[in-house]
């Protein structure tokens, strides 16, 4: 992040709002509002190249530039951390990582990451295109999602793959318990995804600050109170599945988040059941399944007999 700039143009139906507010809804804001009148106080946001107080409110067209600071030096040490590896070459490997597992150090997360267990098991063999804290890794899946990864060992393969992803070539299916009876067996949820207005931890369906968000569904099982899923991205925002889901009136079960917890699981039933991608160097299809876990299949058995969609 060092030397890193943000820079945003305010749009016409923003004008007279307060500058912090609107800025800390923003989708790609790594800041908290407070963090942002902070920044605000010391001269690190400036609007038209002059620098604004905390109460500014902004104008149509304002050119808003937020000066990052630079981090502490990260050093991360590899850990011996077993993994389970689908596959393998000189350019990436596919991971099956388990639920529970944080993806990349973040805050109250300092060890035992994915991350910690990829620099023990390929050393300096990463891609370092998403920087120290995620080297190699080319898309996340949440912490309690269980499920396939895919990660990059030079900056070839990060670039491809990422490539795929953009085009919505990429395929990327899960497997999910939802919460009640679905009308249709199969459909689409086209719902574009922001960051929530008042709590930035989570994302909702708004029109605002929002990108494009696509996520087809189809029931494979009905239970008494729940419903089995497959569903298919063909778009990557973040908490994807468990918004649509939610916005819909089908939150994943356990889901404490954008649901309601549920007893026996930690977070949501979710499961990255299938990847299917053009190798970027070779450019033949691979594709690889996860079967479903333990506790999801434990899950499945609490809800008792369930009814095959056919």
């Amino acid at each position: 992040m060092a030397n890193e700039r943000l820079t945003y143009t305010v749009p016409a139906d923003c004008e007279g709002e307060r500058l912090d507010k609107w800025l800390s809804v923003q989708t790609e804001m790594p800041l908290t509002r407070s963090a942002l009148q902070s920044r605000m106080e010391q001269g690190d946001v400036t609007v038209n190249g002059k620098t604004v107080g905390k109460n500014y409110r902004q104008r149509s067209g304002d050119q808003v530039v937020i000066h990052l600071l630079e981090p502490e030096p990260l050093e991360l040490t590899p850990e011996n951390i077993p993994l389970e590896i689908l596959y393998e070459d000189d350019d990436l490997l596919v991971v099956n990582k388990p639920k529970g597992m944080v993806v990349h150090p973040a805050p109250g997360h300092s060890t035992g990451t994915l991350v910690h267990a990829l620099l023990y098991h390929c050393g300096e063999h990463l891609s370092g295109i998403n920087g120290v804290i995620r080297p190699g890794i080319v898309h996340r899946i949440d912490r309690d999602t269980s499920g396939l990864l895919m990660v990059a060992k030079n900056d070839l393969a990060h670039q491809g793959l990422s490539a795929q992803i953009q085009a919505h070539t990429f395929i990327r299916e899960y497997q999910a318990v939802a919460m009640g009876h679905f009308r249709e067996w199969e459909g689409t949820v086209s719902a574009p995804i922001g960051r929530h207005p008042v709590d930035r931890k989570k994302m909702c369906v708004t029109e605002k600050n929002a990108k494009a968000a696509v996520t087809h569904y189809q029931v494979l099982t009905e239970y008494a109170k729940a419903s089995h899923l497959r569903l298919r991205l063909e778009t990557g925002r973040t908490h994807q599945i468990r918004v649509h889901m939610a916005y819909i009136g089908h939150p994943i079960l356990g889901d404490a988040v954008y649901g309601k917890p549920f007893s026996g699981i930690d977070g949501q039933c979710l499961h990255a059941a299938k990847i299917g991608f053009v190798h970027p160097r070779t450019g033949a299809y691979l594709e690889f399944e996860s079967p479903l876990p333990a506790y999801f299949t434990s899950i499945l058995r609490k809800l008792g007999n369930g009814k095959g969609v056919s």
